[in-house]
């Protein structure tokens, strides 16, 4: 797809290194000029090197392409406002926003700190907010734009030790379908990729992490009894082309939805609805009937993603 993103203008952030990083060249490749947000820090969000950012843009530069680097927080209001203010400053407007940024503090929830909690959630969820807000004051003033979020599998179905992450996740799918209804009338689409790819962020997680999930019979991610360990293959550029197409004129009426992309795989996840049920003829329930109820139809053969295990 060759320049199908010319004349564009985009952010990614957390374009650093990893998913991001493929992204952005990707985006640059396909004509758009690039916001390279990346402050440079370690998997568990310490630290800050600003070479992470210049050095995609310089690999951007060096391939024809037009990119500068941003160092900004995307956990701050104030943050995400300068984040969304460097693309005007430097290229006059913004088309585009993905959101990457991310970190990781697996703990079981039972020795998750409230630190560990805040942190996570103040870069994922709250730092998509940060940047589709001050975008979508744009968006909806010119009345076209791209929102690209990331949510997780984690958050979708859930993974053992990851609570705040999973929250995150889950929020930002939600968040997204939000942003769908409230700036579909004006031109603009939001769709959330779920991902699996080898990234720092995998790399994170202790080797040991799938063989006690499996050992406490916890199910793995893809739900189909698989290794968690076949992410450790996936090139994390895989993602880029899909997130380039729901940012092109192609993609121009698809919003509100969240696609799991890995490999040579895109698939559509399912919206939550409503899959059966069960009613009482009387005006509330009485727990005889509604035990007989949910025990014969409405909860039958449901799998147990943890069962209890033997002392």
């Amino acid at each position: 797809m060759p320049n199908n993103l010319e004349g564009k203008v985009a952010i990614v952030t957390g374009s650093g290194r990893g998913v991001g990083r493929g992204i952005a060249k990707l985006m640059a490749e396909e004509g758009a000029k690039v916001v390279v947000v990346d402050p440079g820090v370690n998997v568990d969000g310490t630290g800050f090197d600003q070479s992470i950012a210049e050095v995609v843009v310089g690999e951007i530069r060096d391939a024809g392409g037009t990119a500068v680097a941003c160092t900004e927080s995307v956990a701050t209001m104030d943050g995400g406002e300068r984040i969304v203010q460097t693309a005007i400053d430097n290229f006059g407007r913004l088309d585009i926003v993905v959101c990457c940024a991310g970190i990781l503090r697996d703990r079981m929830i039972f020795n998750m700190t409230e630190q560990e909690w805040d942190d996570v959630l103040a870069v994922h969820l709250k730092g998509t907010f940060t940047v589709v807000k001050h975008a979508c004051i744009l968006f909806r003033q010119q009345r076209s734009g791209r929102v690209i979020t990331f949510s997780s599998q984690s958050g979708l179905v859930g993974n053992s030790g990851q609570a705040n992450y999973g929250a995150a996740k889950s929020g930002i799918a939600g968040f997204t379908k939000v942003v769908a209804k409230d700036m579909g009338r004006y031109g603009v689409t939001a769709n959330s990729i779920a991902p699996r790819a080898t990234t720092r962020m995998i790399g994170a997680i202790p080797e040991s992490a799938a063989e006690i999930r499996a050992r406490g019979g916890v199910a793995s991610l893809s739900g189909d009894g698989g290794d968690d360990s076949a992410v450790q293959d996936l090139d994390p550029d895989g993602i880029a082309p899909f997130v380039a197409y729901l940012c092109s004129d192609y993609a121009a009426n698809i919003n509100g939805q969240t696609f799991l992309v890995y490999g040579n795989t895109v698939s559509l996840m399912s919206q939550p609805r409503p899959e059966k049920a069960i009613w009482t003829e009387a005006g509330h329930w009485e727990m005889d009937d509604l035990s007989a109820q949910a025990r014969g139809y409405l909860t039958a053969g449901i799998p147990n993603p943890a069962p209890a295990q033997q002392r």
